[in-house]
């Protein structure tokens, strides 16, 4: 079984601060790093260390090529990414002292994906492949629709926010994966009973979060850790989610997979690089049984 990610690939810039700066408030940082990062790669990353088949379709510029590098040494398929003639995408993120971050993010070469390139990664598929989508790349629509019309689930993380994107993909969405806010957000503009995904999962940081299906609400936990960064805890439990799926884990097990995962990542620094890999959340897991 494959996992195809239609995602985002950006060069993340990590400044640790001392607060999150108000709005005309100018401050200096504690130290600066870069890394792998963007919503899609963190996700395909995710996966991939969880043990999945993972073919990431995406974008860079003429400056990304360390970027499917890198990828490519942390376990994913790179050979549908694309150069395109727009700079890679980049984010700004300022991290405080809790682990709390704001985000600014340039989508770049994201928004150039190729329809070309997307209809040959996804005619390999087999049905039964899962293909996960976010808000962060152009052609999501016309993904989930081919993708359902060969037989695979999809998977959409509703990140960032979009009204009009989310409801447009609603309808060809299986798994669909949202935070408290975008819950929110999701619920003022539609009637949770009208949602047609067959599974929902809301994350809720530190309090774990909930899965809706035909079968009810269930609640999992989150695991207490000391939070250094929270950047890219929500697509580590996605990747890892997805993964765990694939693999046949109940969707019980499978959140608690994530939810593992995604403590792990946030007492590391960093986002696709400080994912953690399957034997350490497995170790983790155990050691809370």
């Amino acid at each position: 079984m494959t996992l195809f990610c239609l995602g985002s690939i950006n060069l993340d810039h990590f400044y640790e601060v001392p607060h999150l700066p108000a709005p005309g408030e100018t401050i200096l940082a504690e130290s600066h790093s870069t890394g792998l990062g963007g919503k899609g790669a963190n996700q395909s990353v995710a996966a991939a260390q969880a043990g999945a088949r993972v073919v990431h379709i995406g974008a860079v510029g003429p400056d990304g090529a360390w970027a499917v590098s890198r990828l490519k040494a942390l376990g994913v398929d790179t050979t549908h990414i694309s150069e395109v003639t727009a700079p890679t995408a980049h984010a700004i993120i300022n991290v405080d002292p809790k682990g709390e971050n704001a985000i600014v993010v340039f989508p770049g070469a994201n928004m150039q994906q190729s329809l070309t390139q997307l209809k040959t990664a996804l005619l390999s598929a087999k049905r039964g492949d899962m293909l996960l989508l976010q808000n962060e790349t152009n052609l999501a629509f016309e993904a989930a629709t081919l993708a359902r019309s060969l037989g695979l689930k999809v998977l959409y993380a509703a990140a960032p926010f979009n009204a009009a994107a989310t409801a447009a993909l609603l309808p060809l969405t299986d798994i669909l994966i949202l935070n408290a806010v975008e819950m929110k957000q999701l619920s003022e503009a539609k009637s949770t009973a009208d949602l047609s995904p067959e599974t929902i999962v809301v994350t809720e940081g530190s309090k774990g979060g909930y899965a809706l299906t035909s079968k009810g609400k269930q609640r999992f936990s989150a695991f207490p850790v000391q939070a250094l960064d929270t950047t890219g805890a929500g697509d580590t439990f996605t990747g890892y989610l997805a993964a765990a799926l694939q693999e046949g884990q109940s969707l019980q097990d499978a959140l608690r997979c994530a939810a593992a995962a995604s403590a792990l990542k946030v007492t590391k620094r960093g986002t696709a690089d400080a994912i953690p890999s399957r034997s350490a959340v497995d170790s983790f897991l155990k050691a809370q049984a």
